[in-house]
């Protein structure tokens, strides 16, 4: 028997089937084979059409049952993750009425930052635990504000991973966790939050109905087993946005446990159970995976714009030929890059400096001492201390940290990195092997409830290797000091 995983992202739909017994991962592929395009009619915009997405789940799921051999029958169970905050609109007839508006885009600002201004940024902390910012909600705002012959057809909004659950089983349906992604969640009174619409002037019935995690979410209709080759009354037993996703990956579902990420963009995903926040327009706060009245286990979620894309920038723009060979030149050079600083955020504006769009710096540069190691060192280290900074905002905010763990895919596998990151935060460091669409998949078998043996599994199968604190920390630290000192000079800059 086996549990098919969909992780559609930005750039690519993933699917993988795992054993559902063992949760061993039998196969896993994406679509298409280069970057799903992102149309951008205007600067800061970002949209994406779902009709595609749907297609690229369809060719994945027909590739990976033909491609494993195996008797389609025997799936078990679907689990969805998703590129989060994203908004759909469709129709009565299912159909939908624009270009999903996704994560990335930043047209709904300022509509954001004045509803938090109007109706109180006390209330909003304390009931949304977020600033509505650049959210699914207010998205849809700007679509009624701009798009009103749009508005006045839809029948309900969506997030990314509902539309694929309702393309499955023409089922529409959301979760708590999902209206969380979209700033639409209410947890003081664990409702959806309708004030916020009504603020924004939406009819509150474009709400799906709510649908529990863990559970028969709808299964397969004809037309979902005629595009997808999955047997019609397949169950869809799981859904919940990329991140969090990635943590429950991760084998993150307790308070204390951090999920960490460096792609192009860093993630912190730690969870909490303290329904507060004093950082609301710095730190996002999301119902995580196994969030309920009585479990409010939160996801704190700080990005940072400026991560790995600073190192790919590097890789691209300086002489070498790898990132295996930028690590080994960065390993030549001392702690600190003998006083070479570089402030990574040069990838827009960064929600954790508060908005700022400080820019990437180059500090301290001896055209007579600092060679390409020197580069590469300290944008490892530069990167390293901004991940670091951001977990101290964390813990500022009633975030506890014990437990780090990062898949194998991304910038920890850079020992310099990851042993940078391990000595100043003290904690290990866990690096597994997995993906969200494994985690997906592994994700159907907890219907049952049983967390502590989905996450025992993670444990004794995936995991590859553990980065400890080193014991010269002083050196990390006056570095890192010395880091903190000149982004601070920056921000006061800018203000």
């Amino acid at each position: 028997m086996y549990y098919i995983g969909f992780d559609l992202g930005s750039s690519s739909a993933k699917v993988a089937l795992v054993d559902a017994k063992t949760g061993e991962k039998l196969m896993a592929l994406h679509e298409p084979e280069n970057e799903m395009e992102i149309t951008a009619l205007q600067s800061d915009w970002a949209e994406q059409n779902p009709e595609l997405w749907w297609d690229y789940i369809c060719t994945a799921t027909k590739r990976v049952i033909k491609e494993a051999n195996i008797d389609a029958s025997k799936i078990e169970g679907i689990g969805i993750s998703y590129q989060m905050h994203g908004l759909v609109v469709i129709d009565k007839a299912g159909n939908s009425l624009r270009d999903a508006i996704i994560w990335c885009d930043s047209r709904a600002i300022e509509i954001g930052n004045k509803a938090f201004d109007e109706l109180g940024q006390d209330k909003c902390a304390e009931h949304l635990l977020n600033s509505p910012g650049n959210f699914t909600a207010s998205k849809l705002k700007w679509v009624l504000d701009n798009e009103p012959d749009v508005y006045k057809n839809i029948y309900k909004y969506m997030l990314p991973g509902d539309y694929i659950a309702y393309k499955l089983s023409g089922k529409v349906a959301t979760t708590k966790n999902g209206l969380s992604e979209g700033i639409l969640w209410d947890y003081k009174n664990d409702t959806p939050a309708n004030w916020l619409l009504e603020h924004y002037g939406i009819d509150t019935s474009l709400t799906p109905d709510i649908v529990e995690n863990f559970t028969n979410q709808g299964e397969v209709n004809q037309k979902g087993f005629e595009d997808t080759g999955i047997p019609v009354g397949t169950p869809i037993l799981y859904r919940a946005g990329d991140q969090p996703n990635n943590a429950l990956s991760l084998n993150i579902f307790n308070p204390g446990e951090v999920a960490v990420t460096g792609g192009t963009s860093g993630v912190i995903y730690a969870v909490t159970d303290q329904l507060k926040s004093k950082e609301s327009s710095r730190i996002n706060n999301f119902a995580h995976v196994n969030y309920t009245k009585s479990n409010t286990n939160l996801g704190k979620l700080l990005c940072i714009n400026g991560a790995g894309i600073m190192y790919r920038w590097l890789r691209n723009n300086v002489a070498v030929n790898s990132y295996e060979d930028m690590n080994n030149k960065a390993s030549e050079v001392a702690v600190g890059a003998d006083g070479l600083i570089i402030i990574p955020f040069g990838n827009g504006a960064e929600r954790m400096l508060n908005n700022k769009n400080i820019g990437t710096h180059f500090s301290n540069l001896n055209l007579n001492q600092h060679s390409t190691g020197h580069l590469c060192r300290a944008a490892l280290e530069g990167i390293a201390f901004s991940f670091v900074y951001g977990m101290e905002i964390l813990k500022n905010d009633n975030a506890t940290i014990n437990v780090i763990r990062a898949g194998n895919d991304n910038l920890f596998r850079a020992e310099i990195f990851a042993n940078t990151v391990a000595t100043l935060i003290g904690h290990e460091i866990e690096i597994y092997n997995t993906t969200g669409s494994v985690g997906a998949a592994r994700a159907c078998g907890l219907t049952d409830g049983d967390f502590k043996s989905f996450g025992d599994n993670i444990t004794n199968n995936d995991h590859v290797m553990t980065f400890k604190p080193l014991g010269n920390k002083e050196q990390y630290e006056k570095a890192y000091q010395v880091w903190k000192k000149t982004l601070e000079q920056l921000i006061t800059k800018t203000e």
